[in-house]
């Protein structure tokens, strides 16, 4: 995917710059890259990194050479004045092609020499400073208030026959930290029963690619007669759908980059806490425990005030004022 145009997010003072986008084929590095670079005023220019063997089995830190082990589309010629490099592989591909006329920024902590870089764009979990590091509260995504009103519109008559107040859930999968497994999904799929037929409240539910089968086979059975709703996979995504339409969020808890997404809109988020461990998740989501922001589920729906968190659009403008774009 390449040349997505953010034009319509531009301001007609800014001068248009394309900025390469260098990450794996993971779906929360492309939305912090392109977020980043919508917020900007960027033309976004998209290379999903593909990993040449053998050194697709060895850590990025170990490779003597990116050129040996990334495809030849991320070296394309002519380079961008801007290249955005989003987790370990992609912020060392970055450092590799900063040079004259490029300006390299990393997207999360590049576990690597921060003056490899013009800029590093860190959330305030990953625990780094410096004077080229810009630090956020939350990872950085797609989700503005432009979009989310458009996207109120396109979505408000999919979702007007379910009740209200509506739950948007958003689920996500195991991973090397998290288990989310079929003990989680029945415990889940009882509590959103439970608050059907107790509280009649309206629960709309989209899975992820990590979201193992199983787990929305029980969802949809034990769901689906109560007049749950649950996202196919056919058709348009209802992802920011979801999010503009709903009345509170339940995120599980296994991703930053969904959670900064659901703390973006204004309604109350929730947080589904799943076995395993992360230090640096794990601190993320307390952080927005302790602020008030997100509660953890406990089989309730119990709305609060609340606001947007979402410091994107601040981080983009920092970045083009520091490199005087």
């Amino acid at each position: 995917m390449r040349g997505i145009d953010a034009s319509e997010h531009t301001p007609q003072s800014r001068r248009m710059v394309t900025a390469r986008i260098l990450c794996t084929d993971l779906a929360g590095l492309r939305a912090q890259a392109l977020g980043l670079a919508e917020a900007a005023g960027m033309d976004a220019d998209m290379r999903t990194l593909e990993f040449q063997p053998p050194w697709d089995k060895i850590s990025p830190r170990l490779w003597p050479n990116i050129h040996w082990a990334v495809g030849a589309d991320a070296f394309e010629p002519p380079l961008p004045a801007v290249v955005l490099g989003c987790g370990g592989a992609g912020a060392r591909v970055a450092a590799g092609l900063r040079g004259p006329g490029v300006k390299a920024v990393a997207i999360q902590h590049p576990r690597m020499n921060l003056n490899k870089f013009d800029l590093v764009m860190a959330a305030r979990h990953d625990g780094i400073t410096g004077a080229n590091v810009i630090v956020t509260r939350t990872a950085l995504h797609r989700v503005t208030q432009p979009r989310l009103a458009a996207e109120l519109i396109k979505w408000a008559p999919v979702f007007a026959p379910y009740r209200r107040p509506l739950l948007a859930v958003l689920l996500g999968g195991s991973n090397g930290r998290y288990r989310f497994e079929a003990a989680q999904g029945r415990e889940l799929a009882g509590h959103l029963a439970a608050l059907i037929r107790r509280d009649r409240i309206g629960v709309v539910i989209t899975p992820s690619r990590r979201t193992a089968p199983e787990i929305v086979k029980i969802l949809r059975e034990t769901l689906e007669p109560l007049g749950g709703w649950i996202w196919d996979g056919a058709g348009e995504n209802p992802y920011f759908g979801m999010l503009a339409c709903a009345d509170a969020i339940l995120c599980t808890a296994d991703s930053v980059s969904m959670v900064s997404e659901a703390v973006a809109t204004s309604v109350p988020v929730f947080l589904l806490r799943l076995p395993g461990k992360s230090a640096r998740i794990g601190a993320f989501m307390d952080s927005l425990v302790d602020a008030g922001r997100v509660h953890d589920f406990a089989g309730k729906l119990e709305l609060w005030d609340t606001q947007s968190l979402d410091d994107t659009q601040m981080a983009a403008q920092q970045m083009r004022d520091r490199l005087g774009l």
